[in-house]
């Protein structure tokens, strides 16, 4: 069964976790990639996760796929218990994901059962494209990136921080401009898409 958590903060959604996996996550080892923050100057984000990992139990082991080898990238993603992906910029993310073969890896391990766990941009790449989130984060940053296709594990568009005040304006613009060419689903801060195969709800 494919299941993923698409949130737009971790650390604010991160008490629906439990009841999602349905079983004991003590213990649990999440692959944890921050690699979409490494352009970006704000990276609070990136320690707030992994403290609420960490005050779940979990164990962290850290994957920047931008520096990694693929080969190790590889075995840490196939023995670790969940994969997540943090915010930051999505288009440098899906570049890397890209250029290190790993979205492959991704896509056929969440497509096996593996428990993918998003924040914002690392929610964001499940969608068919990430061209709409344009008006959110810099393309600029992303110059070795050929196709803003997804991974494509879902068939709605997240929009993250919807009701933030620091986002409004560049949601609005996305809104304005993709509600009626794409599926979009807005979230806030303290929500959370579940997605069970193509059962896919808000909480």
């Amino acid at each position: 069964m494919k299941r993923m958590f698409l949130s737009s903060s971790f650390y604010d959604a991160s008490h629906f976790l439990k009841d999602f996996v349905g079983e004991n996550i003590e213990g649990k080892i999440v692959t944890f990639i921050p690699t979409a923050s490494i352009v970006e100057e704000a990276v609070h984000y990136v320690v707030s996760a992994k403290t609420a990992f960490e005050e779940l139990g979990m164990i962290v082991e850290i994957l920047d796929i931008s520096k990694a080898d693929k080969f190790e990238a590889e075995k840490i993603l196939r023995k670790n218990d969940f994969i997540y992906v943090s915010g930051g910029n999505t288009f440098f993310l899906l570049q890397e994901l890209k250029r290190s073969e790993i979205d492959q890896l991704i896509i056929e391990q969440v497509s096996s059962g593996k428990l993918y766990i998003g924040e914002s941009a690392g929610s964001i790449i499940m969608a068919p494209d990430i061209e709409y989130v344009k008006y959110i984060d810099e393309m600029s940053k992303a110059p070795q990136l050929e196709s803003t296709m997804g991974l494509n594990l879902i068939s709605s568009y997240p929009v993250p921080h919807y009701g933030h005040e620091f986002f409004s304006s560049m949601i609005d613009e996305v809104i304005t401009n993709y509600n009626n060419k794409v599926p979009l689903t807005p979230i806030s801060n303290s929500q959370v898409i579940l997605v069970r195969d193509d059962d896919i709800k808000v909480i």
